[in-house]
């Protein structure tokens, strides 16, 4: 049998993840649906190679139908990282949840909504 293909991580194959993904968007959860790719191999291409929002929005602009009833929704969410000292995104934030400053990372979702062509 051999050992599968390598997969060369791209921008593209991480927006076609963040595209198709409607629950978990962790580099693990992202790791584990491509079976040549670790976690770590992930976490080295985003050391290297960021994946800004005007490059996000280049890959999905062309999907975005525009629509009187469409909707764009943006919500950020903090995870708590208070155990966590070794992750390079871990930074000091206020939580309303927690009601104190914590380690967190901030986590920002965008959400296109197009109810009458049944996009999101």
């Amino acid at each position: 049998m051999g050992r599968p293909k390598a997969h060369k991580i791209t921008r593209l194959n991480y927006c076609q993840y963040l595209l198709c993904s409607q629950i978990n968007y962790t580099l693990t959860n992202f790791a584990e649906h491509v079976e040549t790719l670790s976690h770590d191999t992930i976490s080295c291409y985003f050391r290297d190679d960021k994946l800004t929002p005007p490059i996000l929005w280049e890959y999905v602009q062309n999907q975005m139908i525009a629509s009187e009833h469409g909707h764009i929704v943006f919500d950020d969410s903090i995870l708590n990282k208070n155990y966590s000292k070794n992750i390079e995104a871990v930074r000091w934030q206020y939580s309303g949840n927690a009601h104190r400053i914590i380690r967190e990372i901030d986590l920002v979702n965008f959400l296109y909504i197009n109810p009458e062509t049944h996009q999101y």
